[in-house]
């Protein structure tokens, strides 16, 4: 039996979120029905990590296992039978068969695209925010962010996670065209931790907030001290790394 990792992308809008819920159309049950139809047999994946409904991936990665020996041509054979929204960029195979996709990665990045004139080619693949921004107050708070280790604040409720500690390994904003965009890289995510991020800093470049008011929040560690009103569709995963020798990509 081998453990095969497939790396995919997707437009989040198309989905109700990444991973499985029964038979709400999701990209996880997708992929399944799609390895299950071509592989013609039940597959079951594991995804390395979890995006809320609107949210895009350029990268988002899936194990599974599977008794037989895959060619590249499955790539192709693949992206006949996923959805439009979904598409395999990648495969691979582990070189452990205990290998895990989200145990495994060592790193996640997320990037958020906010623009300020309206613009319809944009519409649900950034945010529409037309307010004034003062990006030296978002410059700090990014760098407030790369200072801490315990995110409950940004934390959504009912989360199953057993910790709250993550480790920031980028935070920064930056303007690119007409867009600014907020880059984080972290060992881990928390559930709607992002988008808490980055609602909570704006809050603070528009003069909700003052800097002392965003550090306090931090220490609070009360998830009702964050905003998290950002749309989901500004978001997007784009990568995710694992460490070298793991995986052998099939080509």
């Amino acid at each position: 039996m081998a453990r095969y990792v497939l790396e995919v992308a997707y437009d989040g809008t198309a989905f109700h979120g990444s991973q499985l819920q029964g038979e709400i159309p999701t990209v996880q049950l997708a992929v399944n029905k799609a390895l299950s139809t071509l592989l013609r047999i039940p597959i079951e994946t594991w995804g390395a990590s979890r995006t809320d409904e609107g949210v895009h991936a350029l990268c988002n990665c899936y194990h599974f296992d599977y008794d037989g020996v895959l060619l590249p041509r499955f790539l192709y054979n693949l992206n006949a039978v996923l959805p439009t929204a979904l598409g395999a960029k990648r495969l691979f195979v582990a070189k452990s068969d205990d290998f895990n996709a989200r145990f495994e990665a060592t790193s996640r990045c997320y990037r958020y695209r906010i623009y300020h004139s309206k613009d319809p080619f944009l519409y649900e693949r950034a945010l529409h925010y037309p307010f004034t921004l003062n990006k030296e107050l978002l410059n700090e708070t990014a760098e407030i962010i790369k200072q801490q280790t315990n995110f409950e604040t940004f934390s959504k409720r009912n989360t199953q996670t057993k910790t709250f500690l993550c480790k920031i390994f980028r935070s920064y904003w930056q303007q690119e065209g007409e867009e600014l965009q907020y880059i984080v890289e972290a060992n881990r995510f928390l559930r709607g931790m992002v988008r808490g991020l980055v609602g909570t800093q704006l809050q603070v470049a528009r003069g909700k907030m003052t800097i002392q008011d965003f550090r306090d929040a931090i220490a609070a560690r009360d998830c009702s001290k964050a905003n998290f009103s950002v749309a989901g569709h500004g978001l997007y995963l784009e990568e995710i790394r694992y460490p070298e020798g793991l995986l052998e990509e099939i080509r």
